[in-house]
């Protein structure tokens, strides 16, 4: 599958490109993880840190796939709201998943400063705005459960909104806690990390022929050899995982672009990560040279679209978009790309063990905050590789 085509920008902000060597293949491994993008990789530094012995394998080069496509908006809200999610499975699961969301930035940005790259791992506020009168009243009832259930937010007017940005919208809500990164250097940082500490092997370009449960353990056929493991772990991103019959994720593509450089971006205050009601909604995030990335106009075709004049034509749509929030600022596109995205069918990821088989696992972080739900993944599938309890893996388990 192609993840992504277009002009991309994170990957012209690698200075020095990391010389990942092969690995030779260990006699056995405790996890083997398949895709070293976002996920595999976080998953690697969160079991390599308790000292498992750990391999990704990837059927291309690590961190060049959806990772490239990312644009690098951590935040703890989600594609459903708090107060929908509460309606959806309940009060105690709903704020808890919220929770343990707001948590995995805090755990991301622990990761940013223990990898060797700096990734401008920096936290935002995130400005939500109703995108018509009608969603007024869903954002009020949203900022009552998270204010309700302790979460920092503030709400604003329409005039409150019209004092704090050169944009007139109804009404917004501002939370406190999330970030934003570039995820392409977050990860090779993390590749970088791990490879330093010599904690896991890598192997680039390798596919992965056949897997089969052996009594002790997993078996794994490459076009390099035979590994062998005590689990394994998919994190394939959008990829059909192997052993689940059910389809969990609705795929469609989407959009993004970043602009020239701005010289003067003082309009924009605290730079918060901005996103609307409307569905599929306009997002934006500034980045530390001063461009502007903004994406949105999801269309519903699971496949990434090939023509560059219409990627192109997306991305002159967005930056109009834009230009209406900001029309003081002189917005060029620099950078315009398209590429597959996944919501799940219940807006939660899917992270877990399979629910017949012992030792294989999985972590689709279906949705908008991929990148938060690939941390919180990764925590709870080391508790449970290592047989440990974690009551946050029923929220998101794979047979719900």
């Amino acid at each position: 599958m192609d993840l992504h085509n277009g002009k991309l920008f994170w990957q012209t902000t690698e200075e020095n490109e990391i010389d990942i060597k092969r690995s030779d293949i260990s006699d056995h491994y405790d996890a083997v993880i398949l895709g070293g993008g976002m996920s595999g990789s976080l998953c690697a530094y969160t079991l390599a840190n308790e000292g498992l012995k750990v391999a990704i394998i990837d059927k291309g080069k690590v961190g060049r796939g959806s990772t490239l496509a990312n644009t690098g908006l951590l935040q703890y809200s989600n594609d459903i709201m708090l107060y929908e999610l509460v309606n959806q499975i309940g009060e105690e699961k709903a704020v808890r998943f919220y929770t343990i969301c707001r948590n995995a930035v805090d755990q991301l940005e622990d990761v940013s400063k223990q990898i060797p790259i700096n990734s401008d791992f920096i936290r935002r506020k995130s400005l939500y705005y109703a995108s018509n009168k009608a969603d007024v009243n869903k954002l009020k009832k949203e900022y009552d459960t998270l204010r309700k259930h302790g979460f920092n937010a503030e709400y604003l007017t329409k005039k409150d909104l019209e004092d704090h940005t050169p944009f007139s919208k109804p009404a917004a809500i501002i939370t406190h806690g999330d970030a934003e990164v570039n995820p392409f250097l977050f990860s090779r940082g993390i590749i970088r990390y791990l490879i330093e500490h010599d904690r896991v092997d890598i192997f680039e370009n390798v596919n992965a022929d056949e897997i089969i449960e052996t009594q002790d353990g997993i078996e794994i056929s490459t076009s390099i050899g035979r590994f062998h493991s005590n689990n394994i772990l998919f994190a394939t991103g959008y990829e059909k995982p192997p052993f689940l019959s059910e389809t969990r994720a609705d795929l469609n593509r989407s959009y993004a672009m970043a602009t020239e450089p701005i010289e003067d971006l003082s309009a924009w205050k605290d730079r918060n990560l901005i996103w609307e009601t409307k569905r599929p909604y306009l997002y934006l995030r500034t980045t530390q040279d001063n461009r502007i990335i903004a994406g949105g106009l999801d269309e519903d075709k699971p496949e990434t679209p090939q023509n560059e004049d219409w990627i192109n034509n997306r991305a002159q749509r967005i930056r109009m978009e834009v230009e209406k929030l900001f029309p003081e600022l002189d917005i060029k596109v620099a950078y315009a790309w398209g590429a597959v995205f996944g919501e799940s069918v219940d807006n939660l990821p899917f992270i877990g063990k399979h629910p017949t088989k012992d030792r294989i696992y999985y972590l689709l972080g279906y949705g908008g905050s991929g990148t938060v739900y690939s941390m919180l993944g990764s925590v709870i599938l080391k508790d449970l590789i290592l047989g440990r309890s974690n009551k946050d893996a029923e929220i998101v388990k794979l047979d719900r």
